[in-house]
């Protein structure tokens, strides 16, 4: 309970205690206060106050005298993949660091969901949205210039806004490359022994496609259309591919890509299924990064997306006016086998 009673303290209650102008404690509030010269002693005082009597802002009051609310939204396919989490991680670091309210919603890669929740943050007065590998981004950035909003798309590039993805099409290159020159350590590899599970009819499958196809035709020969099976994104269909594959060859193929984290949790569904001889050969490249996919019993080579150059990308693009309507491609990096990198969740503060 503060001095004030049940009555949350205000700006003026706390000009009142500290002595100062209203405007001086609304500086302090919003982080302002060194652009204003206000003295470090005054802010901290104000602080200690705005603590003690358990101030709050009301952010709606806020938004409707500065016609921006704070708040930030980011729409994900799906919360529960490392990638996509780790940017999410990123987004909420980085939003607050600029002073503004993250919102992480998903929309489990639903066309009409992501319409509805978009309509839904808007209602909220969000400034600015992150679209993230959405299924019909132009779509989405109808709804966002009817209601004025500021978006910028990111993981998969659409037509009518700013984009910031990963250069699929070299990251597919460097992991194909990287398991056919492993796989060539044991002898001479053949065009048919090297395939790609996985994806979808999207743009990022399609340039991982065009970058294995183009780096195993160079390297190897043969039809670059050949051994190729897109899956889609679903870890039990990804799974009967591979239940479908070895039950025509009695085996894996020698060396393969797998299109995302999501098609690997279907190779380990099949694998749980099957004796460890089936997977004692066999060399893996996954375009996605998860560290404890890099200590499986045979080689798996990783391609880790950088989501935090790309989410950093899109805070510079919405600080633009006018931004061009361009697709901004962000290098990704190939980690080899037995590889665990650092990552946003070290800067979990943990308790000692």
């Amino acid at each position: 309970m503060t001095e004030f009673g049940k009555k949350k303290a205000t700006i003026y209650d706390l000009s009142v205690l500290s002595g100062c102008s209203a405007s001086t404690v609304s500086a302090v509030l919003n982080g302002s206060w060194r652009k204003r010269r206000i003295k470090e002693a005054t802010a901290l005082l104000i602080q200690r106050l705005a603590e003690e009597h358990q101030y709050t802002a009301n952010m709606q009051a806020r938004g409707l005298r500065s016609s921006r609310s704070g708040l930030v939204g980011l729409l994900l396919p799906i919360h529960d993949n490392r990638y996509f989490s780790s940017m999410a991680q990123t987004f909420e670091a980085e939003a607050k660091s600029r002073g503004q309210c993250p919102i992480v919603v998903s929309a489990c890669r639903d066309p009409e969901e992501e319409r509805q929740i978009v309509e839904t943050l808007i209602s909220y007065s969000i400034d600015e949205l992150f679209i993230a590998g959405a299924t019909d981004p132009d779509r989405v950035h109808e709804v966002c210039l009817k209601a004025g909003l500021r978006h910028v798309n990111i993981d998969l590039p659409g037509t009518l806004a700013p984009s910031v993805i990963s250069d699929n099409f070299e990251g597919a290159r460097m992991l194909t490359r990287a398991i056919i020159e492993h796989a060539q350590q044991d002898g001479p590899v053949l065009p048919h022994e090297v395939y790609l599970f996985g994806g979808r009819d999207d743009h990022a499958s399609r340039e991982r496609i065009r970058g294995f196809s183009d780096v195993k035709q160079a390297m190897l020969g043969g039809d670059p259309k050949a051994c190729i099976h897109p899956t889609g994104y679903s870890p039990a269909m990804t799974a009967r591919a591979f239940e479908t594959f070895y039950e025509a060859h009695g085996k894996l193929p020698r060396c393969f890509f797998v299109n995302s984290s999501i098609n690997l949790e279907g190779l380990m569904r099949f694998l749980g299924q099957h004796p460890h001889e089936t997977f004692a050969d066999i060399i893996v490249g996954c375009y996605d990064y998860d560290p404890f996919g890099s200590f499986l019993p045979f080689p798996v080579y990783m391609i880790r997306q950088d989501s935090e150059a790309m989410i950093a990308q899109g805070f510079r693009i919405l600080e633009t006016t006018r931004p061009p309507v361009v697709t901004h491609l962000v290098q990704p990096m190939l980690v080899p086998p037995r590889t665990a990198l650092t990552g946003p969740l070290d800067a979990l503060k943990d308790l000692d």
